[in-house]
């Protein structure tokens, strides 16, 4: 589109070019009544029948002085003012009336129709109508409230659009009909598409329902490349009109159902409205309606609620926007500035500098009853490279923006609708409860266009273009690159709640990871399933992986972070109820970390097979596992060496794995490192970690008769001793429930040692320690099997072996290695 063209303004969706001359903008607002008793003295008088509309104005005006005992007008004042209101227009027509119907002034303000349908009255008639019902006179403000009492609004008209169902559905109905027949006459259009309206508001909303639904705006006019189209008829013909055919046409559709209405001239913000322009001076671009409704003025435009123009395609879209139907003055003004200060029907009118500067906000900015919070003017200077936006709401809503950079046109071409994607880095949105709000950080010097999108929470339709900004950056501030966000905001998304989240240790501005360490704590308001997401730009996944661990309980999330590189994280947390296997997974919410310090070493790292569920939780809790000695995921020794209890109320047959990265170390394999005591209804699972680094404890529990071992949780188990711990004996599977090793606990014994061992073996009838020799133990009063066995010269180690009550032979319980002599091969 070139440059000449896209300078003019489009009247639609968001303006027009079209204005009254200063001829009609003279004559026009003339109108006379003449009441019922004067018109029956002109009868008496047959002045109807052969006088000229001067002579009858003229004389009614001295015959209501003389009934009032008021002096007479002067000569010729009187002939001079008839002349002025029957002489402007190119024909002349009077229009007798009773006093039950209000006749209306049509003002046409092209040149093409020029007509003028003129009613006459008396003058102090027309200055009391207009104190009691018409708008006030300039430089005037609305009635006072005192006199009208509190001003009605939109809603008090009608609950929400839902009402006019029916109205709407007759008028698309009708208006293809009419379309189909070629009817292309005022009055025949009117009767037909307000049939069956029981009311003056549904009459109206016929005629403004069916403007907006069968006149096209026409582009191909206003842009020269087609005679422009403006009177009713031509553009009830074409079915496309510019603004002034959509406001003359919905005056002259009014007028025939006895609504009263009038055309608007003003300034829009609308397509080649340019941001920061001053309008002083400026001819105005638009014209819309006011409509009398029970004796107060609402406003409304056609032209805006039929669709918009596509600026690059030079074309048409339709849609229907149901806003600009009776929209209240506070909102309307906000994109219509009538050239007269008593149109804008405020009780404190806004001046042309605010509205120049005010926020641009879309309709959906009011449908969805967003609240602009700060800044309250378009353009922004940031502070430190940095400036915020913030909007409220009372609705669940999801929140986008787009940065970029500034052109001068408000309406440039660009989409107003967004998909959901992946944020910008040039800022930082967050959204709570009841307000979102956008850290704004341009990437370079100079000026930005900045759109803000939303939409409802629960809704899957694109985001809307809501409002926008103009930011001027004189000096950038340096920044990390922010990981991409494909959920848009930062924080606990609004709908969290409904997901069961019911808050968070972690605020929607970015957390700092000390030491490269961070937990996230979630309070939940039910059991909950969770997954965790860590995204860095110079992160692999893989890696990212074992960053993380997360711990799930009945009432809480936590999520414990690693962090192996300086800069931005992204971790986002993924919710469903615990017992709905079948639900998806829904973000609950995203978190922005920042690594500034120290970080993790990659050998830090957690294990990379560890479980999604780290630690006693929900599961373990399901499963009958309960009272553990470590309430947390993370276990960290100084030693080498810890136990794990917990109390296994339902007798579950148990398992027990430890892990690490580089699998099982020379030596002794890690599950020597094991070693498990069942008594009663207590779990102690002792562990000796073979050298300093991260290993993954995993528990496992057959909680089916027959079936195979779940896991039930892992823990993290750090240890900072550069010993060696020694392994534990080897355990076979007639080592059981209610068995206890006392010593030796080592698995490694001296050679050519005695050793002294005790033990308890329920149910045993004989044990005994085999190796070079046998060695007998005996029972004492506590009944602890114990003795002292020579441990012998090697390599064959020795055997726990036990004769039980079930069994006649001797069962082998563990076995214990020996070390080797040096020398010996």
């Amino acid at each position: 589109m070139s440059t000449k063209v896209a300078i003019q303004k489009f009247s639609f969706p968001f303006s027009c070019a079209a204005r009254l001359s200063q001829h009609d903008e003279a004559t026009q607002p003339g109108c006379v009544q003449l009441k019922a008793s004067g018109l029956r003295d002109l009868r008496e008088n047959r002045i109807l029948g052969d006088a000229s509309p001067v002579a009858i104005i003229e004389t009614v005006v001295q015959n209501e002085k003389r009934a009032q005992g008021g002096p007479e007008p002067p000569p010729g004042g009187v002939t001079a003012a008839a002349r002025l209101l029957v002489g402007a227009g190119a024909s002349q027509k009077l229009s007798v009336e009773g006093e039950d119907q209000r006749p209306v002034a049509k003002r046409q303000l092209s040149s093409e129709s020029a007509a003028r349908t003129v009613t006459a009255v008396k003058k102090s008639a027309v200055r009391k109508e207009g104190e009691e019902h018409g708008p006030p006179k300039p430089k005037e403000r609305a009635p006072p409230l005192a006199a009208a009492g509190k001003r009605r609004r939109r809603k008090d008209l009608f609950t929400n659009s839902e009402v006019f169902n029916r109205v709407d559905s007759h008028v698309v109905r009708a208006g293809a009909e009419l379309k189909e027949k070629c009817v292309y006459d005022v009055k025949t259009i009117v009767q037909s598409v307000t049939h069956g309206a029981r009311n003056e508001l549904e009459r109206l909303r016929a005629i403004w329902s069916w403007l907006c639904q069968n006149i096209e705006y026409d582009v191909g006019g206003y842009l020269g490349r087609s005679e422009k189209l403006t009177s009713p008829e031509e553009v009830i013909a074409a079915g496309r009109g510019v603004c002034c055919g959509y406001s003359s046409l919905c005056s002259e559709m009014c007028r025939e159902v006895g609504i009263e209405c009038q055309e608007v001239p003003g300034h829009s913000k609308g397509v080649g409205y340019l941001q920061g322009q001053s309008l002083e001076n400026v001819q105005s671009d638009h014209l819309w309606n006011a409509v009398l409704l029970g004796g107060q003025w609402f406003l409304l435009d056609a032209c805006w609620g039929a669709g918009r123009v596509d600026v690059q395609r030079e074309s048409f879209v339709k849609r229907f926007d149901d806003f600009y139907f009776l929209t209240d003055p506070e909102e309307f003004v906000e994109s219509h500035f009538p050239d007269e200060e008593r149109w804008q029907l405020l009780e404190a009118p806004i001046p042309l500098e605010e509205f120049e500067r005010r926020v641009f906000k879309t309709s959906t900015f009011f449908t969805m009853g967003l609240r602009l919070i700060q800044p309250h003017h378009f353009h922004i200077v940031t502070d430190d490279g940095e400036a915020n936006v913030s909007l409220g709401f009372s609705r669940t809503a999801t929140f986008t923006f787009e940065i970029t950079q500034h052109q001068d046109f408000l309406h440039c071409g660009a989409a107003e609708q967004k998909e959901s994607g992946g944020s910008s880095p040039s800022g930082l949105l967050t959204v709570s409860r009841r307000a979102m709000k956008l850290r704004l950080l341009p990437p370079a010097s100079g000026v930005y266009d900045v759109k803000l999108f939303a939409r409802p929470e629960a809704a899957t339709t694109p985001l809307m273009w809501v409002c926008s900004f103009t930011v001027e950056c004189p000096t950038p501030r340096a920044m990390e690159e922010i990981p991409e966000n494909p959920f848009l905001s930062w924080g606990l998304r609004p709908a969290a709640a409904a997901l069961g989240v019911a808050g968070s240790s972690q605020g929607s501005e970015a957390a700092e990871a000390e030491e490269g360490v961070f937990r996230l704590a979630l309070k939940t308001s039910r059991p909950l399933m969770a997954l965790c997401q860590l995204v860095h730009p110079a992160l692999p996944a893989a890696v990212a992986k074992r960053c993380l661990a997360t711990q799930i309980q009945p009432d809480a999330l936590s999520c414990h972070v690693l962090c192996p590189a300086r800069g931005f994280y992204r971790l986002s947390v993924f919710v469903r109820d615990y017992e709905k296997t079948d639900d998806k997974f829904q973000n609950a919410g995203n978190f922005l970390l920042r690594c500034g310090g120290k970080v993790v070493a990659p050998e830090e790292l957690y294990p990379p097979d560890l479980g999604s569920a780290c630690g006693p939780g929900t599961r373990t809790l399901e499963a009958g596992l309960s009272k553990f000695s470590h309430a947390t995921a993370l276990v960290s020794t100084q030693r080498g060496e810890c136990n794990v209890t917990f109390h296994n109320q339902r007798d579950l047959e148990l398992h027990a794995v430890l892990g690490r990265e580089e699998g099982d170390p020379p030596g002794a394999p890690l599950a020597r490192q094991l070693f498990s005591t069942y008594t009663d209804s207590k779990v102690t699972v002792s562990v000796r970690l073979p050298d300093a680094g991260v290993y993954r404890l995993g528990l496992y529990a057959k909680v089916a008769p027959g079936g195979d071992f779940s896991p039930m949780c892992d823990f993290v188990l750090r240890n900072s001793c550069e010993r060696p711990g020694a392994p534990f004996p080897a355990v076979y599977s007639a080592w059981r429930k209610g068995c206890v090793l006392f010593e030796p606990r080592a698995g490694l014994l001296e050679a050519r040692a005695w050793v002294r061992f005790r033990v308890r073996v329920p149910g045993a009838r004989r044990v005994s320690v085999v190796g070079e020799t046998g060695t007998e133990l005996k029972l004492n009063k506590s009944r602890v099997w114990e003795g002292e066995v020579f441990s012998g010269n090697g390599p064959r180690p020795l055997k726990l072996a036990a004769a039980l009550e079930e069994a006649g032979d001797m069962a082998v319980l563990l076995t214990f290695d020996i070390k080797q002599l040096e020398g010996d091969v």
